[in-house]
């Protein structure tokens, strides 16, 4: 079976590639999904629609053509990894997390230490929490190939 794992959440830093070198790396039967992270390209995707004048209606109009993929790869996915970063809230993130538990999808949480009390519910319904992304790797080792 290849496992479809979605990586949701923050765009600043290079976890996702270690991630999927890790997956490699370990010869996991894993694919990879996620959102579009060019965040340029993230605001601007309801621009083709038309470009509202007032910033609320541009992003609501973006919003809904990026949940298209997100809705989408979310609920085709096996696994889910969710990514909280310390620099920016990520309530996309947390968006994503919430409508995988609606969907009674399994979910891995990553973040850092000092953001486990605001993420308490978050970390509540996930079926792990881990600090790096070669402690998702050992997980996704584990589910995959029971090693």
């Amino acid at each position: 079976m290849i496992w479809t794992v979605y990586l949701s959440g923050e765009i600043h830093t290079d976890w996702r590639e270690q991630i999927q070198a890790g997956a490699e790396a370990a010869g996991l039967p894993v694919e990879f999904t996620a959102p579009v992270t060019d965040h340029e390209a993230s605001d601007a995707a309801g621009d083709v629609l038309g470009k509202p004048d007032v910033a609320f209606w541009r992003d609501h109009q973006s919003s809904k053509v990026n949940g298209i993929r997100t809705k989408t790869m979310l609920e085709q996915c096996d696994l889910a990894v969710i990514r909280f970063g310390d620099k920016y809230k990520q309530w996309n993130a947390a968006f994503d997390a919430g409508y995988c538990a609606a969907l009674d999808k399994p979910y891995i949480t990553l973040h850092g230490e000092d953001i486990v009390h605001p993420l308490k519910e978050v970390d509540a319904a996930a079926m792990a929490w881990a600090q790096t992304p070669e402690q998702v790797v050992e997980v996704l080792k584990y589910v995959t190939t029971a090693r």
